[in-house]
């Protein structure tokens, strides 16, 4: 799917994107401290399933479980010789899940590591990390990308140059960010609109972070700059910390499809769930927008 290919689907109405993974993942029994592309892996009913359900539900597009398949994830678990086949794996099991009844995203997150001046990585070892990845979801087959729960500006632009230089596919980015839209690293929810739209990204907004319900304004003024389509995949609330370091998600599907609804309205063209929602999270979003 080329970017012109997603501006065509966005015009149907905001595309439906899928919900958590990795909350879901840890409810279905991931361990804390193992790899998550090896362990679903070795477990590939619990992911196939869980797709399969997001696909039922609505969703017109589903992330491959490749968030944390870049090189310098990977070499916390002894696995960055394994980037590749890792990535292309798991780009087959979500393939499979989706059935020709949903696109697949090959999916790319942050490094975690900062960019020079304030950190080490330099933009270059950045490029060529993302580049690597990349590589391998294209050919593995994926419909399209997504750079998600990105710390700053300048480390999604790095990504969105690499995807470029290896393939056409529609790269939609987002990042997560604060109430009031500020990134971790650099930049903001607006800014990152304006400056990765003129370097091509097909779509751009946010994800993570904060419940739909404080993202009114941030929407708005995405959209305010937006010559794509806006993003929004926020969590199902703000997290409370049970006593077993469990993370437990505050907003229910139909009020955080009511929340979303109010976000459409604002301007998100591209609409999903992050930590904490489940696939009802996403039928509740569909029934409610169509």
């Amino acid at each position: 799917m080329t970017r012109e290919e997603f501006w065509t689907l966005a015009e149907e109405g905001a595309v439906l994107l899928d919900g958590a993974t990795g909350s879901n993942l840890r409810r279905a029994g991931l361990p804390v401290g193992v790899s998550p592309e090896l362990w679903i892996l070795e477990h590939p009913q619990v992911l196939l399933e869980l797709q399969r359900a997001y696909v039922d539900a609505g969703s017109q597009i589903i992330y491959a479980p490749t968030f944390g398949g870049n090189r310098i994830n990977l070499m916390n678990y002894g696995l960055e010789e394994q980037t590749v086949r890792l990535n292309t794996a798991l780009v087959r099991l979500s393939k499979e899940a989706a059935g020709g009844r949903a696109l697949v995203a090959g999916n790319l997150t942050t490094t975690g590591k900062a960019l020079e001046p304030v950190g080490e990585m330099t933009y270059g070892q950045l490029y060529g990390i993302y580049q690597e990845q990349i590589s391998a979801l294209a050919e593995a087959g994926v419909d399209l990308l997504a750079v998600e729960t990105m710390m700053g500006v300048e480390e999604t632009a790095a990504a969105l140059d690499a995807a470029q230089s290896v393939c056409s596919l529609a790269v939609l980015c987002s990042l997560s960010v604060e109430a009031d839209g500020s990134a971790l690293f650099d930049g903001g929810a607006a800014e990152a609109v304006a400056t990765l739209q003129e370097m091509g990204a097909a779509a751009v907004g946010v994800n993570c972070s904060v419940g739909p319900d404080q993202l009114e304004a941030v929407t708005a003024g995405m959209k305010a700059v937006a010559q794509v389509p806006v993003i929004v995949k926020p969590n199902a609330g703000m997290p409370v910390m049970t006593e077993t370091g469990e993370a437990v998600y505050s907003m229910g599907p139909e009020d955080f499809a009511r929340h979303m609804r109010t976000l459409v309205l604002a301007g998100a063209g591209a609409v999903g769930g992050c930590c904490g929602t489940t696939p009802e999270y996403i039928r509740q979003m569909r029934d409610t927008l169509r």
